[in-house]
C-alpha cells in the first residue's frame, strides 16, 4: 500500500477531497523532483579509502543533524477536506489545531512536523524521539501500544495513524468519541515516501507545503546516495531485528525497508539474495550461514538488548558470518533507521558513512 497525491482543487463552498492511500511512483523518491524531473547527479568522484571488505569493528551510525527542519509555511491549511482513510473510511477534518500523529516509526509526527505543523501537535508516541517533540506527552505509555484515555484527555481535532500500531479497539473508542481518525499506509520505503509525504500534507489542507517537502527530500536523497562507492564488489548485507529480552530474533527480505535502506547505500541485501519470500523471517543459523553477510546492522536498543556486540555474536550462525567474525556489526537509533520520514537523506549518509569508513 502506498499514498496519496495532493488533495483535489473544490468547487466554491465544498470541501476539498484527499486519498490517504495510494500506489508510490516507483523510483520517484530518488530519480525526480516534485514535477517529475530528474534530479542533477550528485558527484560520485572517488576517494581514496580502505577496501571495505577489510574493515573490522562494531560502528553506530549517527545522524549529523537530529533536528526537523520545517518548510516555509507557503499557505494556511485550507479546511476542510474529505479524506479516504486507507482502512475505507471516509474522514472529514475540519480543525488542525491538535494534532496527534502516532505510528511505529514516528514517521507521521517526522512529517506533521517538517510541513511546519508541529506546533499543532499535542501528544506522541514511544518512536517519536526528535528534539523537537521530546517534551509532548506520550500516549503510547506501554511500549507501542496506543492509550484512548491518554488521546482523549488532549482533545484532539485529529488522529493520523496505520496499522503498525493498536490496538484496533482504540481507534474505535476514539471514533466513537467523535475525533476524527486516518489511516495512512504502514509501508515504509524509499519510493513510498513522495505519496506518504503527499497523503499527509493533503489530509490537514496544506498540499502546497507537501510539495515543497517531497522536493527538498528526494534532492537529499539524491546527495546522499552518492556517498556509495561508485565501483568495487558490493558488499553483502544484513539486517537483523533484535529483541533479546522478549526472544524476537528475526532477519529481513524483500520489502522490509530494510531492504531499500542496504540498496541504497550501494550493498546487496542477502535476504533478497537468498531468496526470502517475506519481510521478516525467524532467524536461523543455517539462514545466516546461507547469506554471508559482510556487514549486519541492527537497531541500537536491539543490540542493548543482547547486551551488545559480545551478545550478538553468541547468537547461532552469526560467528560462522565474514559480519561477524570481522566483527562488523552497524547499529543505528531504533527512530530513524527505517523511519523512511523526511530526513532519509541523512539516515542514508550516516549509514554510509558507518558502513564505508574505518
Amino acid at each position: 500500500m502506498g499514498c496519496a497525491g495532493p488533495a483535489t482543487t473544490p468547487a466554491a463552498g465544498q470541501p476539498a477531497t484527499a486519498d490517504a492511500c495510494r500506489p508510490p511512483v516507483k523510483g520517484f523518491a530518488v530519480t525526480t523532483d516534485a514535477d517529475g524531473k530528474p534530479l542533477p547527479k550528485a558527484s560520485t568522484t572517488e576517494q581514496p579509502g580502505p577496501d571495505p571488505h577489510t574493515l573490522t569493528g562494531p560502528a553506530t551510525a549517527t545522524l549529523s543533524d537530529h533536528a526537523i527542519h520545517p518548510v516555509v509555511a507557503s499557505s494556511e491549511p485550507k479546511l476542510p477536506v474529505d479524506v479516504k482513510s486507507c482502512d475505507g473510511k471516509q474522514v472529514q477534518v475540519k480543525d488542525v489545531s491538535r494534532i496527534i500523529p502516532v505510528d511505529l516509526y514516528g514517521t507521521l509526527a517526522e512529517i506533521v512536523f517538517s510541513l511546519g505543523l508541529g506546533d499543532k501537535v499535542v501528544g506522541r508516541d514511544t518512536s517519536t524521539g526528535f528534539p523537537e517533540a521530546a517534551k509532548l506527552p506520550k500516549v503510547t505509555p506501554s511500549a507501542h501500544d496506543l492509550n484512548a484515555e491518554a488521546i482523549l484527555s488532549l482533545d484532539p481535532t485529529v488522529v493520523l495513524t496505520d496499522k503498525s500500531i493498536g490496538p484496533p479497539e482504540v481507534i474505535e473508542q476514539l471514533r466513537a468519541s467523535g475525533v476524527p481518525v486516518i489511516f495512512f499506509s504502514d509501508a515504509r520505503t524509499m519510493d513510498g515516501m513522495p505519496s506518504q509525504i503527499r497523503a499527509v500534507a493533503a489530509a490537514l489542507g496544506v498540499p502546497e507545503r507537501g510539495e515543497e517537502l517531497v522536493k527538498r527530500t528526494a534532492e537529499e536523497i539524491s546527495t546522499s546516495l552518492a556517498l556509495a562507492p561508485a565501483s568495487g564488489k558490493p558488499l553483502r548485507m544484513t539486517f537483523l531485528y533484535i529483541r533479546g529480552s522478549a526472544g524476537v530474533y528475526l532477519m529481513s527480505g524483500p520489502g522490509s525497508g530494510a531492504d531499500a535502506m542496504i540498496q541504497a547505500i550501494g550493498g546487496i541485501d542477502t535476504g533478497t539474495d537468498i531468496g526470502l519470500d517475506k519481510t521478516f523471517v525467524p532467524l536461523t543459523s543455517e539462514a545466516l550461514i546461507r547469506a554471508q553477510p559482510e556487514v549486519i546492522i541492527v537497531m541500537t536498543e536491539g543490540l542493548k538488548s543482547v547486551k551488545g556486540v559480545d551478545g550478538l555474536l553468541k547468537i547461532p550462525g552469526i560467528g560462522q558470518t565474514p559480519a561477524g567474525q570481522r566483527q562488523r556489526i552497524i547499529d543505528m537509533n531504533d527512530t530513524e533507521l527505517l523511519g523512511f520520514g523526511p530526513r532519509t537523506g541523512r539516515t542514508v549518509a550516516a549509514l554510509a558513512k558507518a558502513v564505508y569508513t574505518p
